[in-house]
């Protein structure tokens, strides 16, 4: 029984560095190489947790590349259909990290000549990192050099008249502050602990402490022009056409920015047709705007916001059973709560967001009255009515109900072409299915998906370096219908708030390579609506490509192009 799941043959000869520690002829499932590629990234980013370090990022890349050699040697033709998409999903994440890896180093060295001072204090770090004693008379030396090198950093690039772009600025900032931390944390470890430590290394430690707090504002204020005081500023820093080609390649994407953007055109297109019309049925000839103000102006009072989405929610999983799109289990019903969001967080978000828990983006009693209004305008009833089922279910929430419960070795390998994908598919497919029941409601779906086109133009367009971030906000207020604070949020989200380059670009995209596979499978092999969306989920998170693969039993060879075009 036990031979029937050990697929995988690892010879311990080509695998040395990752397999070491297993017995000759060790058999591997391919969920035990997922889970043991994590554990092995995850040491190493904890030895190595701070940065600056050329030896840290030598030691991770070897990994990753030991990883490649590993995964190359695996008998694939052994494998069953599940196993190879695994080692698919596992080796194109691999690869993804070793050349994320090697931007990030190269990114390090070029910026290095704006933390001159940071070698020797890193030398104590990895120091630390292989368990050396240290000189401790000759570590305060080392320390107080590091102060006296800070300020003539200082005056060095102050004189030079170093012109820093913002995003640059606080780049290099993060670094310091990073470094900064690590060195608190190396200083908590002997101080008080050991005497001797304690009597040299103090004083200058002090001044050091101060120093790089000071120095972290300077690059970041002084020199990068930012106002620390300006919560509401746009920061973020466009990657470039050749990145954005290497990340489309990794989402397994067969189309460049320029397609996409053409793909994103058309879309609106449509829907620009579709407000038109909807503002007909209003008796607003045709003025799509008017008939936004009108539906903006339909929100619940202070308070009433957690009600009214519990109504909705309901409502949609009433649509969904009575037509059987898809199984919806009873605990995932009862499972999913709400709370509120912070006002700080409503800068980033300023709609409400879901999944097991759905955070519900309302005014508060503090914010400005400008404020309370542009965010009760932005998620009023028709709004919330088109993406509280995206949010919950059959989005988010089922969504990750299910994928904790199938495949869970693939979280590993979260795709937003999937994850938003799916949740932004069905809102296109509850509009075929007439979910909208008036051209109120039309107006709030089709206000979504404008701004899901327009979330591929904008952000595309920055990454290409064609539009810049205020120009971005402005795309979104007269092309989709944003309130201005909205925008801004949406803006700041895409660029600045931790998100992957295409992550913006996912939603509509990964929503249209769903479409494209239900057509095929629903409308051209006679596949149910609930046996197909059950078998979506049933996959996990994971590139579209691969489960159009799974479900539609394809072979996949180890050379697997990114091939599909999915957009007619």
């Amino acid at each position: 029984m036990r031979a029937a799941f050990l697929l995988l043959l690892l010879p311990v000869t080509l695998t040395a560095n990752v397999m070491a520690a297993q017995a000759p002829h060790v058999q591997a499932t391919t969920t035990e190489l997922i889970a043991q590629y994590q554990a092995d990234r995850a040491t190493l980013d904890r030895l190595w947790s701070f940065p600056l370090s050329a030896e840290g990022a030598t030691r991770k890349q070897q990994l990753q590349t030991d990883w490649l050699v590993a995964l190359d040697a695996v008998n694939y033709a052994a494998c069953d259909a599940r196993s190879k998409v695994d080692w698919h999903l596992l080796r194109n994440l691999v690869q993804h990290d070793l050349a994320a890896a090697v931007i990030e180093q190269q990114r390090t060295e070029e910026h290095a000549h704006l933390i001159p001072f940071a070698a020797p204090l890193v030398d104590l770090l990895q120091a630390k990192a292989h368990r050396q004693e240290i000189d401790t008379r000759a570590t305060a030396v080392v320390l107080a050099a590091a102060v006296e090198a800070v300020a003539t950093a200082r005056v060095s690039l102050k004189e030079l008249a170093t012109e820093l772009t913002p995003t640059v600025a606080q780049q290099v900032s993060r670094q310091v502050d990073d470094l900064h931390r690590a060195m608190q944390k190396w200083v908590k470890y002997r101080d008080g602990y050991d005497p001797q430590f304690t009597w040299w290394c103090s004083a200058p430690w002090g001044e050091l402490d101060q120093a790089l707090t000071d120095y972290s504002s300077f690059l970041s204020k002084d020199l990068g022009g930012i106002d620390p005081n300006d919560p509401d500023r746009l920061i973020g820093h466009p990657i470039g056409r050749d990145a954005l080609l290497a990340e489309l390649a990794f989402e397994r994407i067969a189309y460049t920015p320029e397609e996409l953007l053409a793909i994103a055109e058309k879309e609106y297109a449509w829907c620009m047709t579709e407000r038109a019309k909807a503002a007909d049925a209003m008796g607003l000839e045709g003025d799509w705007r008017a008939a936004q103000e009108r539906v903006k102006a339909a929100h619940p009072e202070p308070g009433g916001q957690p009600h009214m989405i519990a109504q909705l929610a309901e409502e949609a999983v009433a649509f969904l059973e009575a037509r059987e799109l898809i199984t919806i289990p009873e605990l995932a019903k009862e499972s999913w709560r709400m709370e509120m969001m912070t006002p700080e967080r409503q800068k980033f978000s300023p709609y409400f967001t879901g999944g097991e828990v759905i955070s519900i983006s309302y005014p508060t009693e503090g914010m400005s009255q400008e404020a309370k209004l542009m965010t009760m305008r932005g998620n009023n009833y028709h709004y919330s009515r088109a993406t509280v089922q995206h949010e919950l279910i059959p989005g988010h929430h089922l969504q990750g109900y299910m994928a904790e419960r199938w495949n869970p070795q693939r979280s590993v390998f979260y795709t937003p072409f999937l994850v938003e994908g799916w949740a932004l598919y069905w809102e296109m497919r509850l509009w075929d299915l007439d979910f909208p029941e008036t051209p109120e409601d039309r107006i709030g779906m089709l206000f979504w998906r404008t701004h899901r086109c327009a979330r591929i133009m904008f952000s595309l367009n920055f990454h290409l370096g064609k539009w810049s971030a205020e120009e971005c906000v402005d795309f979104l207020v007269e092309n989709v219908g944003h309130e201005r604070r909205n925008a801004a949020a949406e803006v700041r989200r895409s660029i600045q708030g931790g998100y992957g380059p295409l992550y913006q670009a996912a939603y509509m995209l990964g929503g249209l390579q769903l479409k494209a596979l239900h057509s095929d499978l629903v409308g051209g092999q006679g596949w149910s609506e609930r046996d197909f969306h059950d078998a979506v989920l049933r996959e996990n998170s994971i590139p579209v490509e691969y489960i159009r693969a799974a479900l539609k039993g394809t072979e996949l060879p180890k050379d697997f192009p990114v091939s599909w075009r999915f957009y007619e």
